[in-house]
């Protein structure tokens, strides 16, 4: 079965729903968003941000990306590539983040719901399939990408752009384990092209509440929205250890915890990309507020492939920033983007654990929620 193609928030989106989540995904890019989580308690949760130029007409020359902007795409190859590697060309996160994918069909299987897309990359030659499944009383979509043909080296990644409250410090972010921390080797953004950064370019830091400023001190990234004005850019490195990993923002006034969960071996670091309206030049003329990108990645930063292929301050130390693609045998890369109700005084996530029947949240103040998930979906096949 094939579901239509409806225009909404200008872009042509498929819709896949059951009776926990309603999700869109548009055919540019095959972003996935927005989506509408309905919790037990019958409250409904958008976690993800849309770009407030959707639908509007934007200057020639950006790519497709810019235009369909929102919710979470899968990078392949993930970051800028503004550098050309052994002639190969790649938009900015890829033909993945950019091309019109083919809508397969749509699945109903027991109690999952499955859409089903795919490209066929030209730049790199070879094909991702997109699988999306929502699960009855699973407030959580599943998300699995599989990549086929494809021959060396390629750094990939989620992009989830989760929309915050606009109160400053309103949310608390945390990830899972991580063994150091370090600000955009290079500036983020250039002030005489409108663009303004507030870290220190290049700065280590082990813990997300105390990375150093440009101007001196610190700022706390563990509390967002903050630093309104500016845009900055984290790469946090992975251990590769566990059986799963993950990130989280934890919204206590609203009283839920946005999560994702994802195979540490796979996908190894995280990026958070702090979009606070930092940027003046178009599209985004300073509007583009209070928006963390939560983006579970093997790659160096967000350069590109050039950058994360080539020796690099990490992969020469032993730390991947790339995967390893054989036409003989294809990747699968899956993770999880959920909504999770909380009890009063959950103030923020230090702890993701399996639970009977799903996993178990726990809180910094000793609070615990548990929630309806699948952890194992993203272990390796």
């Amino acid at each position: 079965m094939k579901t239509p193609l409806v225009t909404y928030l200008g872009q042509p989106s498929w819709t896949l729903e059951n009776g926990s989540v309603s999700a869109r995904v548009t055919r540019c890019a095959g972003m996935l968003g927005p989506v509408e989580f309905r919790l037990p308690d019958r409250r409904r949760i958008s976690p993800l941000a849309v770009a407030p130029w959707a639908g509007e007409k934007l200057p020639p020359g950006l790519p497709p990306l810019l235009h369909a902007l929102r919710g979470d795409f899968f990078c392949a190859p993930f970051g800028g590539n503004g550098t050309p590697h052994r002639g190969e060309a790649h938009p900015p996160h890829g033909e993945s983040a950019n091309a019109q994918w083919t809508l397969d069909e749509t699945t109903q299987a027991g109690d999952a719901s499955t859409l089903h897309a795919h490209l066929k990359t030209t730049v790199r030659p070879g094909r991702i399939d997109k699988r999306l499944t929502v699960r009855k009383g699973h407030t959580a979509v599943y998300c699995e990408h599989v990549l086929q043909g494809y021959r060396g080296s390629m750094p990939i990644g989620t992009h989830p752009c989760v929309a915050f409250p606009k109160e400053e410090g309103a949310a608390r972010v945390s990830v899972g384990s991580f063994a150091w921390g370090q600000v955009l080797p290079t500036p983020f953004e250039n002030p005489a092209q409108k663009g303004y950064s507030s870290l220190e370019v290049g700065a280590r830091f082990r813990s997300l509440d105390r990375v150093p400023l440009a101007v001196g001190g610190f700022a706390d990234l563990s509390r967002y929205p903050a630093r309104l004005g500016f845009e900055d850019l984290v790469m946090l490195v992975g251990t590769g250890k566990g059986a799963f990993g993950w990130s989280a923002a934890t919204f206590p006034d609203q009283r839920y915890v946005f999560l994702q969960v994802k195979n540490p071996r796979v996908l190894r670091h995280t990026v958070l990309w702090h979009s606070n309206g930092g940027r003046h030049y178009a599209p985004w003329s300073g509007r583009h507020t209070a928006v963390l990108g939560m983006e579970e990645v093997t790659s160096y930063f967000h350069f590109g492939l050039a950058e994360s292929v080539r020796n690099n301050p990490m992969n020469s130390n032993g730390i991947d920033t790339a995967v390893t693609l054989s036409p003989h045998r294809p990747l699968r890369v899956a993770h999880i983007l959920a909504v999770a109700s909380i009890p009063r005084g959950f103030d923020q996530v230090v702890e993701v654990r399996p639970a009977p029947g799903g996993a178990e949240l726990v809180a910094a103040s000793g609070k615990i929620a548990q929630m309806p998930l699948d952890l194992g979906f993203v272990a390796e096949s």
